[in-house]
């Protein structure tokens, strides 16, 4: 039952850019991808289709890692299937759907915007600990398949958006990430700005996630 995906189209008809668009929420089945609709609107209104998917997560049965990726990658697999005519494909992944985005992008080669995203799930696990959020998401046995960190290269343009006063994920995180994946990727650094401002469309600050995703489509 969570493996679905609402699917956003502009107005008129014809060939859209796509954006695939992953939730965050700590990989805990409390939040779902409600909270990343606003976002798909604000897409659709400026011309790009959005697919904002759902997975499962911590709080469902079996919903501990690999249970996202394996819902992920049959999404992924399921795009030509979609009633939709694509001119190109990003995937968009806020926090831990930021994870999620950035291993999806090592399957398909499509190119990522992450937001503040859980880019070191290594690092997020031993900071919080085994019973933490990351902890209870992803065995340590896992951490080389599922931290896009450990994943490197991705061999795909992605564009990391960060807030230096983001309290959820720390700005470090993406400095590391950006600075280990070398010339495929690129950090917006977001002066004074929280973890939820780049998926808001009121925000200032999502005129850079909306810049980011037109650039890579």
């Amino acid at each position: 039952p969570l493996q679905f995906g609402d699917l956003r189209l502009p107005e008129g008809s014809g060939t859209f850019p796509l954006a695939v668009v992953l939730h965050g929420g700590y990989w805990q089945a409390t939040y779902n991808l409600i909270h990343t609709g606003p976002m798909c609107i604000a897409l659709a209104d400026d011309g790009i289709a959005s697919w904002n998917l759902e997975y499962r997560s911590v709080g469902v049965p079996d919903g501990a890692w690999p249970a996202a990726g394996e819902d992920v990658a049959l999404a992924l697999g399921f795009l030509d299937r979609l009633p939709l005519e694509r001119s190109g494909t990003v995937l968009v992944g806020h926090s831990a759907g930021g994870q999620l985005a950035l291993w999806g992008a090592k399957r398909t080669r499509f190119p990522v915007v992450a937001l503040a995203p859980v880019s070191d799930v290594r690092d997020a696990a031993t900071r919080r600990g085994p019973e933490s959020a990351p902890g209870r998401f992803m065995a340590p046995g896992h951490f080389p398949e599922g931290s896009p960190l450990e994943l490197l290269p991705l061999g795909v343009p992605q564009i990391v958006i960060h807030g230096t006063a983001d309290e959820d994920v720390p700005f470090a995180m993406s400095e590391r990430y950006v600075e280990a994946a070398g010339e495929e990727a690129a950090l917006v650094r977001l002066e004074g700005v929280g973890h939820f401002e780049p998926i808001d469309p009121l925000a200032p600050a999502f005129e850079h996630t909306l810049a980011a995703i037109r650039r890579l489509l």
